[in-house]
């Protein structure tokens, strides 16, 4: 399974496809976003993401984590985006 790699101009929507499939086809996804712009898109698509699976009843959870990534020689602080399944089998009080 690939890293999503999100930049500050990826488009939110194409993003969160990506994340939908992946769910969908591997049952994890893994986000990677290194700056402020590029965290704000991975969450967005995150939001969107969540709404297209549970429309074909999965439900997921984000377990967000900082990994190193180099980069030109430089070593760099990303925020990685675990998304799985969720293990609670209780889902009727989501929206």
């Amino acid at each position: 399974m690939n890293m999503i790699k999100v930049s500050a101009t990826s488009r939110t929507a194409a993003v969160a496809g990506a994340i939908a499939g992946v769910v969908r086809e591997h049952r994890r996804a893994e986000v990677q976003a290194i700056g402020a712009g590029a965290v704000n898109q991975a969450v967005k698509a995150l939001v969107l993401a969540t709404g297209y699976l549970r429309l074909d009843g999965i439900y997921v959870s984000c377990v967000p984590e900082f990994a190193e990534v180099a980069i030109e020689d430089r070593v760099k602080t990303a925020i990685k985006l675990v998304v799985e399944p969720d293990p609670s089998p209780d889902h009727t009080k989501a929206s």
